[in-house]
């Protein structure tokens, strides 16, 4: 028999499950909590249990992908250099492949940022949560001399922008979609010349 804190989990796991099948199928801003808890097979007022509001539960789905994406690069090395066409490559494969696996997040994060009030500076902050291992392998290049094409929190969020806006584009569009593998040599080719100034 499972333990309360075992249902508590099963229920939290149901409830996210749920967000991203219908973040997906209906979007982020068509979806309400009786919707997620009704596709979960649980009490809407369980949903309270465990997550304050529809956006309280996008930002444990966000942290979710952020582990994602920290364990697609399991034997990260802080000192990568990005202005080496396969480090750079990695990082562009590991972001392109979590984005994949997190699309509903994505469409939601989209969808959610049009419901905040301009001039706040959230989506400013979430971009530079985002990009912040970028920023330091920037930092530690330029600190070598490398130099590069703007201030390195400047640059990384320039290059999480792009990533993210073409994932979402790319991966939300009907069939024929871009190969993986054509996405991600692409990007890296771009970042690549962008990183090298040429």
């Amino acid at each position: 028999m499972a333990t309360r804190r075992e249902k508590a989990a099963q229920t939290s796991a149901a409830l996210k499950d749920a967000a991203r099948h219908l973040f997906a199928t209906r979007g982020y801003l068509n979806t309400k909590i009786s919707d997620i808890t009704a596709e979960a097979g649980r009490a809407v007022g369980s949903f309270y249990d465990h997550f304050a509001s529809k956006e309280e539960l996008l930002r444990a789905l966000l942290a979710d992908m952020r582990r994602t994406a920290d364990e697609a690069l399991p034997d990260h090395d802080p000192d990568h250099d990005l202005s080496d066409e396969v480090q750079l490559r990695a990082h562009v494969a590991a972001a392109w492949h979590t984005f994949r696996t997190h699309l509903p997040v994505m469409v939601a994060l989209l969808q959610s940022s049009m419901l905040e009030a301009p001039f706040t500076g959230l989506a400013r902050t979430r971009l530079a949560e985002d990009t912040d291992m970028l920023r330091r392998h920037l930092e530690l290049m330029e600190s070598r001399g490398h130099r590069l094409p703007g201030r390195p929190a400047v640059v990384a969020d320039a290059m999480g922008s792009m990533l993210a806006m073409f994932a979402y584009a790319h991966l939300t569009a009907p069939e024929p979609r871009v190969p993986d593998d054509e996405a991600i040599d692409t990007l890296t080719a771009l970042l690549l010349r962008g990183l090298g100034g040429s």
